[in-house]
């Protein structure tokens, strides 16, 4: 509300911002216990009852990423390993592509570097 007394606007000033502070120190407590909090047990009974079938596909996906790394040595076109990056879903995948087409890069400069060596000393 207005009021006309400025010594009256200063002590709501100051009362707000005391409001103000206690408020910050309250929630900075409660982020400090929050940031120093045990995990909950519960999550871990609930990753214990989820082990057996966690573990079962992420081995499926290992031989699934073995399969395809077997399948990129292969590969020798990396036109054909850019069709398989754009058509893969998973990042793993992904990774594994990327990889054979910066070994088939490297491979095909070392080749062009050896054939100018070649080429320059004749």
């Amino acid at each position: 509300e207005a009021t006309l007394d400025l010594a009256e606007r200063r002590r709501i000033r100051s009362a707000i911002r005391e409001l103000q502070r206690q408020e910050l120190e309250r929630d900075e407590e409660t982020l400090a216990s929050k940031r120093f909090r045990p995990e909950r047990s519960s999550h871990r009974q609930d990753n214990k009852e989820n082990w057996p079938q966690s573990q079962c596909l992420e081995e499926e996906q290992q031989a699934a990423l073995a399969a395809l790394s077997e399948q990129l040595e292969a590969i020798t076109s990396v036109e054909e390993l850019t069709k398989l990056l754009r058509a893969a879903g998973e990042y793993e995948e992904r990774k594994l592509i990327r990889a054979a087409i910066r070994k088939l890069r490297a491979e095909e400069i070392e080749a062009a570097t050896l054939a100018g060596n070649v080429q320059s000393s004749r």
